[in-house]
C-alpha cells in the first residue's frame, strides 16, 4: 500500500466515525474516541479481509469492503462499551 492509500483509509475511517458520532449524539471526547475507534477498525478489517482474499469493494490496494465492516463493529462496540455504569444502580444525582 502506498501513502495515498492511507490517506484514503483515514479519511473514510474518520468520516464513519464523524457519522456516527452525529447518529448517536455525543461530547467532544467521545468523538475523538469514535474516530480513533473507527480508524483501529477501518485497518484491521482491511487487513483481515487482505488475508482472507475478500474482495469486496476494492478499491485499488485497499479492500474498503471489510474496512468499513470492521470500522462499524468497532463503533458499534465501543458505544456498547461506553454505556456500561461503573457503578449499577446509582444514578446520577440531581
Amino acid at each position: 500500500m502506498n501513502v495515498s492509500t492511507y490517506i484514503f483509509g483515514l479519511v473514510m475511517a474518520t468520516l464513519l466515525g464523524a457519522v456516527f458520532h452525529l447518529w448517536k449524539d455525543g461530547g467532544f471526547w467521545k468523538l475523538v474516541i469514535y474516530i480513533i475507534l473507527s480508524w483501529v477498525g477501518f485497518f484491521l478489517g482491511h487487513f483481515i479481509a487482505k488475508s482472507a482474499g475478500l474482495s469486496f469493494m476494492t478499491v485499488g490496494s485497499l479492500y474498503l469492503g471489510g474496512g468499513v465492516i470492521g470500522s462499524i463493529i468497532f463503533l458499534f462496540i465501543g458505544h456498547w462499551f461506553s454505556r456500561i455504569d461503573s457503578f449499577p444502580g446509582q444514578s446520577k444525582q440531581e
